[in-house]
Parts: structure tokens; C-alpha cells; sequence
């Protein structure tokens, strides 16, 4: 007999999402004004709990270190009792589907049994929800739902590898990316599964509210400040904290001279390693390239040097390592979607 378990929603007053374009990127959304910014989970059969369980802890939780609270956010089921998957409990005590017509980012069901349709009424909640401009996210298996939906036609998304043939087979007409971690299309965002779930929810936050309370929600989980989506979903064995004695030091001294005109060649003389191994080593425990690491490190830091005061963002490019304007422009760019001077309205300090 599966166990009974009480699942109540969890609000907290948040910053709002401005209404935007169905496709529009990141630079073309509102500076979030307060209000609440609603993030709500439809929840359907034989869903998987540990997907659900990282939305809650990133998006769910009070965080009274932040001094405020980041989202308002909701589960809701379309019926009263939700058997999860291979009955290892049931949801009660959540909100009814209807919850999701409020929502302004909505994160869709995710189940193993790809091949069984969805409710039509979950399906019907996905389109209106976009039809209306809400940001739609995809765990894990969530990418079916999405497609099932219709909404990603033509659409870039990535799923769990292993579904990756299925997927194709069933949706054609996706762009399925099935080698990354997370893709973000915009108002469309899909995450590969299990810790790539947290890898786009931390994503997210940083999108929403920069990269000061991005790495301030990661530390509380205890979990890598950023893996950009482009990494491999496969990597030879998990990333442990600090990812590997043989690495754990060069990342340190690299991260004390981000400003520094650092190159691969450097890191590996550092680790006492060839470029070669040391390109390896990278690819095996972090699943990047040391280039790509070093390049995240430095937009992370140009990001937190903007949050925090700095105008002149040719000394932001200097000190973060990333040399000119121009290239910060491009890595920013490229990386959230909007400019530095987008970044900066955004997240810099209010003028007062």
C-alpha cells in the first residue's frame, strides 16, 4: 500500500514577471517590479519526486539570509490524491489544476512512462499557459509533456539521454540537444534530469535575480554555483566538493587570479600536468573544458562586480579577466541573454 504523504503549498511575496512575448529572450523581459513572481508545479501521475523535490528547494523555500523572498510558489495536481511514481507515496493536500492558469513560470509534469499520453487536461493547462506568455520549464521527462503539449515545435530542448531516440522518433518537428545539460530557449527552458535540475534551477534564479543570489541559494544547497547547460550530461564519475585533489588546487589559485592573464597552458603547468591531461581531467570531473571553466569564473565575477556598484564596465571586463568591453558584452550575452548595461538596470544597486 503506497504511504500518505501531505504536501501543502508554499507561498512567499516575490519580484513580478513584466509581461512579455511568448519567444522573447531574456533582455526583452521587464525588470521584475514588486509584486510576486508565481512558480507553480503541476503534478500528475507517477511523477518523478525527485525532480519535484529540487523545484521546491530552489524556487519553494524561505530564505530569510536573502532578506527577502525570492518567488511565490505553488503545487497543484489535477486531482486530490496523486499516486508518484512506482507508488512510493502519495501527494495529498496540494492546489487544484487551476492553480496553474496564475502561474508565471510553470514547470510541467515529468514521469518514466513516456510513452503514456498525458491528462488532456494538463496539456490544455501547458497551452494556456504559453498562449499567455508564461515561462514554461521541462524536467527530466518534462520535454514530452512540453512537446506533447505542442509548445516546442521548431523549439531547441534537451531530455534525459536515454530518452534521447524516443524522443526523436515521437517529435521531429523538436530540436532535441541531447548531450547538454539544460537548454534555455527563452520562455522555454528544459533541464536533462536529476541534477541538471538543480543545474537549471540555479540557472533560473541567476536569470531572474543575478549572480550574487544565485551563488547564495547555491551555497545553501551545497551545490555547484554554475555549470553552464553546454556541459555534457554524462560525466565519468560525479563532481564531488572539492571535485578532485588533482584539481581542487588549481581551481583554487585560478579563482584568486581571475584578473590575471591566465591560459590553459598555465592551468596545467600549475597542476603539474600536460594541457592534454589536464583537458582531460576537466572533461572527466567538471564535464567542460578548462577554457569553459575559466571563462564561467570570470563571467561570474564580472557579474558580481556589476551587482555590486561598478558603472565603468571596461574595469569590470579588466578585473574579471575578461579583458575589454567588448568581449564582456559578448560573454554576457551570451550567457543570459541581455547586455551589460541590461544586466546592470537589473541587478546593480537601486540609485538613490
Amino acid at each position: 500500500m503506497a504511504k500518505e504523504s501531505s504536501q501543502s503549498k508554499t507561498r512567499a511575496p516575490a519580484r513580478a514577471r513584466a509581461e512579455s512575448a511568448p519567444r522573447a529572450r531574456a533582455e526583452d523581459r521587464a525588470v521584475f517590479a514588486a509584486g510576486t513572481h508565481r512558480v507553480v508545479v503541476i503534478v500528475d501521475e507517477n511523477s518523478n519526486p525527485f525532480e519535484l523535490g529540487c523545484a521546491t528547494e530552489v524556487f519553494g523555500l524561505h530564505r530569510p539570509e536573502l532578506g527577502r523572498e525570492l518567488y511565490d510558489f505553488t503545487l497543484c495536481s489535477p486531482r486530490p490524491r496523486t499516486l508518484m511514481r512506482d507508488g512510493f507515496f502519495t501527494l495529498t493536500g496540494v492546489a487544484p489544476l487551476a492553480a496553474a492558469e496564475h502561474a508565471d513560470t510553470l514547470i510541467v509534469p515529468n514521469r518514466p512512462d513516456i510513452e503514456v499520453p498525458r491528462r488532456p487536461a494538463v496539456l490544455d493547462a501547458v497551452r494556456r499557459a504559453h498562449a499567455r506568455g508564461a515561462r514554461l520549464i521541462g524536467l527530466c521527462s518534462g520535454a514530452f509533456t512540453l512537446a506533447e503539449a505542442g509548445v516546442l515545435d521548431g523549439r531547441r530542448a534537451t531530455a534525459h539521454w536515454q530518452w534521447a531516440d524516443s524522443f526523436r522518433a515521437r517529435f521531429p518537428a523538436v530540436r532535441l540537444e541531447s548531450d547538454v545539460l539544460f537548454v534555455d530557449d527563452g520562455d522555454i527552458l528544459t533541464a536533462a534530469g536529476s541534477a541538471a535540475a538543480l543545474d537549471l534551477g540555479l540557472h533560473v534564479v541567476r536569470r531572474d535575480h543575478g549572480a550574487e543570489i544565485a551563488g547564495a541559494v547555491s551555497r545553501r544547497l551545497v551545490f555547484a554555483a554554475h555549470r553552464d547547460g553546454g556541459q555534457r550530461q554524462f560525466v565519468e564519475r560525479p563532481i564531488p566538493e572539492p571535485p578532485d585533489r588533482s584539481l581542487a588546487s588549481v581551481l583554487g589559485w585560478a579563482q584568486e587570479r581571475l584578473d590575471s592573464p591566465l591560459t590553459v597552458a598555465a592551468l596545467a603547468a600549475r597542476a603539474a600536468v600536460s594541457p592534454a591531461t589536464l583537458h582531460r581531467r576537466f572533461q572527466a570531473q567538471l564535464g567542460t573544458t578548462p577554457l569553459a571553466w575559466l571563462t564561467a569564473e570570470r563571467l561570474t565575477l564580472a557579474c558580481r562586480l556589476i551587482e555590486g556598484g561598478e558603472s565603468r564596465f571596461e574595469v569590470v571586463a579588466r578585473r574579471s579577466g575578461l579583458g575589454t568591453a567588448a568581449n564582456l558584452r559578448l560573454q554576457l550575452r551570451r550567457a543570459t541573454g541581455i547586455s551589460p548595461s541590461a544586466y546592470r538596470r537589473r541587478f546593480g544597486p537601486a540609485e538613490g
